[in-house]
């Protein structure tokens, strides 16, 4: 009889995608998919720490899980609780700790050893910890046959990520920068297309960070987005996340010399305030950024651009606040915003924020955008570090325009 497997996916595409991945190897163990986590055999927490409570969501979640595993359990039907992602690495036997109704917590880079893992949980070895960081890449151990789930598809090219800055947990909980070699990603692709996808999004904690091997040499992602656009049935590329650093040439001429590569791109900027950049370890300046999206305009006039933005980041002042909004009221076509957050912590930083709350902060964002951006505002207010504990931050995603669905783009 079929197994019957449940996974929430927290977070970002790339959990998603690893979702997928995770039902994927557990198949040949006989789990096929179920709607509901009352009548699974396991369930998948895949968890991220990005947000603020992240952990406590999954605290939370895993409370409703224990009392179905229980019932479950009272009634001959046991239930395999796992727990993956990043919280799971950030957190690891701590989750162990105060929720004994855990089987499985399994860090990002490991879920292809989940079916070993499963089987010594059966076996009776009790509660199993991997959050190791394999010297196998995880994508070499993976299935290689995939089908897609719809019409678009998320494909991880590049985990992890070399930035370190402050605010950002991304380092620790996915590790280093890893580019999957160009052969590896096509044969993917391929895959999904064959299986009905039209249209695929290139994932990557820093995407255009992405050096693939291909026959020895190296290539980018504007090359890997040309070969991919070649193939027969794809008709849309997207990618995300960037960082700015990582904008080069042949990738900005891809987006005026590639038809299926839409014209949108999410490309943070984090703050108006140079200060702030500095602190915040961006390692450019808001000159820099206006540069590249200049030079990504000229390739692209249509190009609708969002953006992150922290507000009340640790030592911000006034003046460094009105550099942000500067930035947000510069006009710029098809332009929303929506807001999400909160920063992680800054392990390190040691400058409180003059600010008392971000949601003033949040609230002269929403006015500068005006009616014209549609906002969409979500205000968070949560700590911005741990040394800085009344000081909110929150992140504003600006300048996103409509995501187009065709290769004729609409605003």
């Amino acid at each position: 009889m079929t197994k019957k497997l449940f996974i929430k996916s927290f977070g970002c595409q790339m959990n998603v995608y690893d979702s997928e991945r995770m039902a994927e190897v557990l198949a040949p163990l006989g789990y096929g998919r179920a709607d509901d986590s009352a009548d699974a055999n396991m369930v998948v927490l895949n968890t991220c720490h990005i947000r603020e409570k992240a952990a406590e969501k999954v605290y939370s979640e895993l409370g409703r899980l224990a009392l179905i595993k229980d019932e479950r359990a009272a009634a001959g039907r046991p239930m395999v609780i796992a727990v993956a992602g990043c919280v799971a690495q950030a957190e690891g036997e701590e989750i162990l700790r105060r929720a004994d109704c855990v089987d499985v917590v399994i860090g990002p880079q490991a879920y292809h050893r989940l079916p070993e893992l499963v089987a010594r949980v059966a076996r009776g070895g009790g509660a199993v910890l991997d959050t190791d960081f394999p010297t196998e890449p995880k994508f070499d151990h993976l299935p290689q046959g995939r089908t897609a789930r719809g019409v678009s598809a998320f494909l991880s090219v590049q985990e992890g990520c070399d930035k370190f800055c402050t605010f950002c947990v991304v380092p620790y909980t996915r590790g280093a920068e890893y580019s999957r070699p160009v052969d590896q990603v096509v044969a993917e692709a391929r895959q999904l297309v064959e299986g009905g996808a039209r249209e695929i999004v290139l994932l990557g904690q820093n995407v255009n960070a992405y050096h693939g091997d291909k026959d020895g040499k190296t290539w980018g992602l504007g090359q890997l987005i040309r070969r991919l656009a070649d193939l027969d049935g794809l008709a849309r590329l997207r990618y995300t996340t960037s960082h700015p650093l990582d904008m080069d040439d042949d990738l900005i001429a891809a987006h005026g010399e590639v038809p299926a590569l839409m014209p949108y791109l999410h490309l943070p900027v984090q703050s108006g305030s140079d200060q702030i950049l500095a602190a915040m370890n961006r390692r450019h300046g808001i000159d820099a950024y206006h540069r590249v999206i200049d030079r990504l305009r000229a390739s692209r006039p249509d190009l609708a651009v969002s953006g992150d933005f922290i507000v009340g980041f640790p030592g911000e002042s006034d003046d460094d606040f009105a550099a942000t909004l500067a930035v947000i009221a510069m006009p710029r076509p098809t332009l929303s915003n929506t807001v999400r957050g909160p920063a992680p912590p800054a392990p390190s930083c040691q400058t409180r924020c003059p600010r008392t709350s971000s949601r003033p902060g949040l609230r002269r964002c929403s006015r500068s955008c005006g009616p014209s951006r549609t906002p969409s505002m979500r205000p968070v207010s949560a700590k911005c570090c741990r040394c800085c504990s009344s000081a909110p931050a929150a992140i504003l995603v600006n300048w996103s325009g409509a995501a187009p669905i065709c290769r004729r783009y609409t605003p």
